[in-house]
C-alpha cells in the first residue's frame, strides 16, 4: 500500500506562483504514473497533470504552458509547480499514484491541499 502527503497549499494573488509536493511512503516501488487532479466548489474532480516513471508528461488544457509537473524517483516525491496562477485555478490540488501488484493496477490519492487564487 501507498500513502500519499501533498504540501504547498495557500492563498495567493493572480499571477503568483506556487509548488505543490506529494510525498509517498510505503510500497513505493508499485508506483508507475503519479500525478495531480483538482476540484474545485460545485465542480467535478478534473485532471491537472501527469508523469510517467519515465517521466513522460501530460496536461489538461487548461493548465499547459503555465504548470509543470516533475517527480524525483530517488525521493519518491511528484511536484506541480503552478505559475501565472488565475482565479479558476482554485481548487482543492489532489495527488495520485497508480500502483502495479501483480498484474492489478490500484489507484491512492492524498488528502488535498487548498489553492486559492484571489483576483
Amino acid at each position: 500500500q501507498v500513502q500519499l502527503v501533498e504540501s504547498g497549499g495557500g492563498l495567493v494573488q493572480a499571477g503568483s506562483s506556487l509548488r505543490l509536493s506529494c510525498a509517498a511512503s510505503g510500497s513505493t516501488f508499485s508506483i508507475d504514473d503519479m500525478g495531480w487532479h483538482r476540484q474545485a466548489p460545485g465542480k467535478q474532480r478534473e485532471l491537472v497533470a501527469t508523469i510517467s516513471r519515465a517521466s513522460s508528461t501530460n496536461y489538461a488544457d487548461s493548465v499547459k504552458g503555465r504548470f509543470a509537473i516533475s517527480r524525483d524517483n530517488t525521493k519518491d516525491i511528484v511536484y506541480l509547480q503552478m505559475n501565472n496562477l488565475k482565479p479558476e485555478d482554485t481548487a482543492v490540488y489532489y495527488c495520485y499514484a497508480k500502483t502495479v501488484v501483480d498484474w492489478n493496477a490500484f489507484e491512492e490519492w492524498g488528502q488535498g491541499t487548498q489553492v486559492t487564487v484571489s483576483s
